[in-house]
């Protein structure tokens, strides 16, 4: 993620990007990236994040984890 924030142009390295974990969730840690834009640049910096992370984990193998539910159907026959 430090990367991927240093290695674009519209975040500033001053002040300096917040990367840190925010959650150790049931199934999950959750990270938070902090960092300083321009405000019209700022959607597009979240967006443009978002999909690098998610590309950059794909390539070295980190899974991201999404909720799950198994229903399990059980038929009872009428007699």
């Amino acid at each position: 993620m430090n990367e991927i924030i240093a290695n674009d142009d519209r975040v500033p390295a001053d002040p300096a990007p917040v990367i840190a974990v925010s959650e150790l969730a049931d199934s999950c840690v959750n990270f938070v990236v902090r960092t300083w834009v321009n405000a019209t640049d700022y959607w597009n910096v979240y967006f443009d994040t978002h999909e690098q992370v998610k590309l950059r984990f794909d390539e070295v193998g980190i899974s991201i984890l999404y909720p799950q539910t198994d229903v399990h159907i059980h038929r009872v026959e009428a007699s």
